[in-house]
């Protein structure tokens, strides 16, 4: 733990970057229960909150494209000071809203506020590379990964705490302030200012060609780019199927539990607990992980490959769990394998790329990310809907799925280590020829 707590003293840039990521990650908790609240409140529509994840969903894809552009045209560091501003601007805007009939502009808000997101997040995995050292990646991705762990539990607790006790007004003005304050932090990076370019009219369609053709072109990238969208297509629709394995399977109706700690809502308490070991786990695993197999961009590979199967074997685990303990555990090797695919995966990635193409990649590999991920939550509704299955079977099923992503990310392991040598022998023969020469 020492290595997190020296980057962060040591490397100013890095620790303002990680402190505006702590304090909008936080702010995105109060945002979601407030709008959940307000939508509740104002209409009785089951599908109202269905539409709201879509909202914030849509966007991350559709504008992804054109966010990897600008961050390899203009500055990173501007574009994510002004997007936070202008977030600001846009949830403080929530307040105007106090009427069913004004529920359009709910939806029309949080478009807007995720597609500022969309041009946000490829900005700031692109920077990432720009403010630490090569061999600080994996420290810093892991400790971002920490880092939404953490506030993945504190902050549903405190965003809750706030709408409850000071009102849901209150959350969103919370919001607002933490979206300045990460503004603030980022304003204080210091970068080196990029050579001032002149572009021509149509050239912003023509960057984002090239950054298809560089993908294209360079196949290992393209893999590694396409990791975290493999993932989330397994893990997408677990995120969902764990509300109902905490309500309708394992809730705390223990007498401890119900008369002890006064629980009345034992589905919930459960979620808590799940959502908890999940923290543990993305926030934890990878570092474990790192810690034994180092940074160099082969053990990378080979902590994605582990973190794939840990991910399937968790999934199957899930979907056999007799008991609350062992779903738990299956839970926390679920989440070292997604958190370790996830950390590994960026930290290659920002080694890999050139930096006049990082904005590019990384856009792409949001944009799909949050296409799979939509698309696994669609099919695990639909085989619980339309196929009539339970729970268990569509967590199965998934599992099933997750061990096809594995199979194909090891035929593509395979062939990158295959690769690997190619390389290396080529440069072996060409030191050898030039010995021989001189």
């Amino acid at each position: 733990m020492n290595q997190y707590i020296t980057l962060l003293r040591q490397n100013a840039n890095y620790r303002n970057l990680w402190l505006g990521s702590v304090i909008t990650q936080l702010g995105d908790w109060f945002n979601l229960l407030a709008s959940a609240a307000l939508l509740t409140e104002l209409t009785s529509s089951g599908i109202a909150l269905s539409y709201l994840f879509l909202a914030r969903f849509l966007p991350l894809f559709l504008f992804s494209p054109l966010a990897g552009v600008l961050a390899d045209r203009y500055s990173r560091r501007m574009i994510m000071i002004v997007t936070d501003v202008l977030r600001a601007g846009t949830v403080l805007c929530f307040l105007l809203i106090r009427a069913p009939e004004q529920i359009w502009l709910l939806y029309a808000l949080t478009v807007a506020q995720f597609m500022l997101s969309a041009l946000f997040t490829p900005a700031r995995s692109a920077v990432l590379a720009n403010v630490v050292a090569r061999n600080e990646l994996v420290t810093a991705n892991a400790l971002d990964s920490l880092t939404w762990s953490t506030m993945l539990a504190l902050g549903a607790f405190l965003g809750g705490v706030v709408a409850a006790v000071f009102g849901r007004d209150m959350a969103f003005v919370a919001d607002a302030g933490t979206f300045l304050l990460s503004a603030w932090f980022i304003s204080r990076i210091a970068l080196a200012r990029p050579p001032r370019q002149v572009y021509k009219r149509g050239a912003g369609w023509r960057e984002f060609a090239e950054g298809f053709r560089y993908l294209w072109n360079e196949p290992f990238i393209l893999g590694v780019t396409l990791t975290k969208a493999g993932g989330s297509l397994v893990w997408g629709a677990i995120n969902v199927l764990e509300v109902n394995f905490a309500n309708a399977i394992f809730p705390l109706q223990q007498p401890f539990f119900t008369q002890t700690l006064r629980i009345a809502d034992g589905g919930t308490a459960t979620l808590g607990i799940i959502y908890v070991m999940s923290g543990l786990g993305t926030g934890l695993g990878p570092l474990v992980v790192r810690r034994w197999l180092g940074d160099a961009p082969r053990r990378l590979l080979t902590g994605i490959t582990l973190g794939g199967i840990l991910l399937a074997v968790g999934i199957g685990g899930l979907s056999a769990a007799p008991t609350l303990g062992l779903f738990l555990l299956a839970t926390l090797l679920r989440t070292v394998g997604s958190g370790t695919v996830w950390v590994f995966s960026a930290a290659l990635l920002q080694m890999v790329v050139p930096d006049r193409f990082r904005g590019r990649v990384f856009a792409f590999e949001f944009a799909v990310l949050t296409f799979t991920q939509s698309l696994s939550i669609i099919g695990a509704g639909y085989l619980q809907d339309a196929g009539g299955l339970d729970v268990r079977t569509v967590t199965a099923v998934m599992a099933g799925l997750g061990l096809v992503v594995w199979l194909l990310w090891l035929i593509f392991y395979a062939g990158a280590l295959r690769h690997q040598r190619a390389e290396a022998q080529l440069r072996i023969a060409n030191m050898a020829e030039e010995r021989e020469i001189g």
